[in-house]
């Protein structure tokens, strides 16, 4: 039987437009101090999984061997680079979970960065493009216009969501403002998220900037341990499940695009692994890279049935007191959206609930959470189901 992985420790820095100069400072600034949390020291790590997407313009590349010109006390650990498109965090943390699982490390140190804002917006905008399969969706001309054609095909199936939207997005902006790591710390309001107007344009109809996540700079970092390493730990959550599923990168190609069906099978699939149902979650860290990702969330893993995500919201479910709180820590949408670290991200905080040490984000009951970060429109789906162990 394979080990079972748990994370031991973690670091988070702050998402935002980082004073700090490259991806190499940036890692610098979490990799040490999750080594640290996870009461380790530099000579116990067996190895380095690094998550970097690369939408920086810096002809600097080799990002797993810049974890150990930033922390030199690191700089002799075998390490390695994972990209999955936004999925990139996720997958450092499964590789690293893979290491671990197959006996090949005790303790792995997994780190997700990415240095998006020194970058002029229109090389962002096409670097984020490749995200998409270009040969038929380059056409949309940017990312955002990928999920807005999701957006007008679910208004022609089922109706203007618009509302629904705006609800998402004001929602995660309200639960952003307690999260110190947050990139936009404020709550915008339902009325402010659902106008057009000079602060909250268009940027590919229908989706406003308040339905887009932002282009942010950030790290977090997380120690993968072996149970025999986690038992001495101050604190540990245990990995319970984790499952990848694929989609086809074009979404046009899809039977039903708007199912998100890769998605809808690696959460139900994670959650039948750890023999779990969606009443037995306390909390889901979710990508929301645009709240029509969210929406169509919802519908894809049960929450909701299709074309019924408007009642998830109006009815308070995913609310930090509702019955299943989604993004407590602001999504994506707030926090920011950092390429390469969010993935590391949603399970850090996600881990931090489960432990009781979220600050004033911390939900009044924490046992188990599901993690879903995904690659491309829903191309590659991670979910993870995460559990706290005392």
């Amino acid at each position: 039987m394979s080990p079972t992985p748990h994370l031991t420790g973690w670091a988070h820095s702050r998402f935002g437009r980082s004073e700090l100069p490259d991806v190499e400072a940036l890692m610098a600034e979490v990799s040490l101090a999750a080594v640290c949390d996870a009461g380790l020291e530099p000579a116990d790590v067996d190895a380095v999984s690094v998550g970097v997407f690369g939408t920086d313009t810096t002809r600097q590349r080799f990002d797993a061997a810049l974890v150990g010109t930033g922390a030199p006390e690191l700089a002799g650990t075998r390490a390695v680079r994972s990209e999955n498109a936004c999925a990139t965090g996720s997958a450092a943390l499964y590789a690293a979970l893979d290491m671990v699982e197959a006996g090949r490390a005790r303790a792995v140190l997994v780190v997700g960065a990415e240095k998006m804002t020194r970058t002029p917006g229109p090389e962002v905008t096409e670097t984020l493009l490749g995200a998409a399969y270009l040969p038929v969706e380059g056409e949309f001309g940017s990312f955002p216009a990928v999920f807005a054609w999701l957006a007008a095909r679910y208004a022609e199936r089922y109706g203007d969501p618009r509302e629904t939207l705006s609800r998402i997005a004001a929602k995660n902006h309200r639960n952003g403002v307690a999260n110190p790591f947050a990139h936009l710390r404020r709550d915008l309001g339902l009325e402010f998220c659902s106008t057009v107007s000079e602060r909250n344009p268009v940027v590919a109809d229908p989706l406003l900037r308040t339905d887009c996540s932002m282009v942010s700079d950030g790290a977090a970092a997380v120690v993968v341990s072996s149970p025999d390493l986690a038992a001495g730990a101050r604190r540990a959550v245990r990995v319970r499940a984790r499952v990848q599923a694929n989609d086809p990168m074009p979404i046009v190609s899809r039977p039903d695009p708007l199912a998100l069906a890769g998605a809808g099978r690696a959460f139900r699939a994670a959650l039948a692994e750890a023999g779990a149902g969606l009443d037995d979650l306390d909390l889901i860290e979710t990508h929301d890279c645009f709240t029509v990702a969210e929406m169509l969330q919802y519908e894809a893993f049960g929450l909701a049935e299709p074309g019924k995500a408007s009642t998830v919201l109006t009815e308070g479910r995913t609310e930090p007191g509702g019955v299943l709180p989604v993004n407590v820590s602001g999504g994506l949408k707030a926090k920011g959206h950092p390429i390469g670290a969010t993935g590391v991200s949603q399970h850090v905080l996600a881990a931090m609930q489960l432990v009781g040490e979220a600050g004033d984000m911390q939900l009044p009951r924490a046992e188990r959470a599901a993690v879903f970060n995904m690659g491309g429109a829903a191309v590659a789906n991670y979910a993870t189901v995460l559990e706290g162990t005392r």
